[in-house]
């Protein structure tokens, strides 16, 4: 067994060993036949309503990386729209993030857009969904008082993490000829001679997906984008509440969407289950919710998140003409670009966020 191998099979179970505890830690001491009561008395009509809610926010998130790639080259959102659905498919029934290997792989079979800058563009993405979690927990304190130590301790780690790396983003947009200094003459004298311009060929490719933060506009578009879309789907955590018997405010909704999603970063199965599901339950619990009422509501609203936009994106997947192979042809594809680069690679797979 190479060590690729190792390490795949090795992430496969610790993600399943976190999957399980976390389903552990937020079903405990349930009974299977008043969860099932519960969710047989629920109104189903909410989450229909919630359902095309989700795909607009999924479509406004769209619009995003368009902005951030069209530096790069200007494809349309409505083009890329479908590789998005597809993206959000392939993370929900496969390992190790693959939707996004995936998405850069269909993107540039379809549209000529080189690898590494999109890859840029996606760790981009996640770094700003990092922040919008996190700007939605703080403002959501203001409002409500929430003592719950556990998912607090992730503010303190996850805080400095996703600053960091946008500070980091930054200076390398702002200095990309000062970076080429720094890592050229790095490249040049650590690799044997056939090795550096193929790395240093992907290094300025990652720089180029970069540029759009180099623009004030482009920038601002991102945040309002980001914001906006994070709003919309949070919404759909308050449709779906209708259809229970329970009511908290609409902060409280806030800190279920940013530690559910912030709690995507930690190892899991394919689709985020266990996690997202204990973080729900122990958010609402704090805020007397029924843990009952509350286990059932973290399994339909991530069947809401989860169900229709797996669906959907396996049929674009057909339509767009791929195959089950071309999964692994992206993953080789994706591989050889970043070969030289599995820093990049590792820091795309743990900042990776759900829904």
């Amino acid at each position: 067994m190479n060590q690729e191998s190792f390490r795949r099979r090795a992430s496969v179970v610790l993600g399943l060993i976190f999957s399980l505890f976390f389903l552990w830690l937020g079903f405990r001491g349930l009974e299977l036949s008043e969860l099932f009561d519960t969710l047989g008395d629920i109104e189903f009509a909410w989450v229909l309503i919630a359902i095309p809610v989700y795909f607009v926010a999924i479509y406004i998130l769209t619009w995003r990386w368009y902005f951030l790639a069209r530096p790069v080259k200007d494809v349309h959102p409505n083009r890329l729209w479908p590789i998005v659905v597809i993206g959000y498919m392939a993370n929900n029934l496969l390992p190790f993030r693959l939707g996004e290997v995936l998405r850069a792989y269909v993107v540039r079979r379809h549209h000529g857009i080189p690898i590494a800058p999109t890859l840029t563009t996606i760790l981009i993405e996640r770094v700003f969904d990092g922040l919008a979690m996190l700007a939605f927990i703080f403002a959501a304190l203001f409002f409500v008082d929430f003592e719950e130590p556990r998912l607090r301790n992730v503010i303190l780690v996850t805080t400095p993490l996703f600053f960091g790396a946008l500070l980091v983003f930054f200076w390398l947009a702002a200095k990309p000829e000062r970076a080429r200094r720094i890592y050229t003459p790095m490249v040049n004298t650590v690799l044997p001679v056939r090795l550096r311009a193929p790395l240093l060929d992907i290094a300025n490719q990652l720089m180029g997906g970069l540029a759009a933060l180099r623009s004030w506009r482009a920038l601002l578009l991102v945040i309002l984008f980001t914001l906006w879309s994070w709003t919309v789907e949070a919404s759909t955590y308050w449709i779906v509440m209708q259809a229970f018997d329970f009511g908290v405010s609409f902060y409280v909704l806030l800190l279920v969407v940013g530690f559910g999603n912030l709690a995507t970063i930690l190892p899991s199965t394919a689709g985020y289950i266990g996690t997202f599901h204990a973080v729900a339950i122990l958010t609402l619990v704090a805020f007397e919710v029924d843990r009952t009422v509350a286990a059932s509501y973290a399994i339909v609203m991530h069947a809401t998140l989860w169900g229709p936009i797996t669906l959907a994106g396996f049929l674009y997947f057909l339509q767009q003409g791929l195959r089950w192979r071309d999964i692994d042809t992206a993953q080789e594809v994706v591989h050889e670009a970043e070969d030289s680069n599995t820093t990049t690679r590792q820091d795309i797979t743990e900042s990776e966020a759900i829904v």
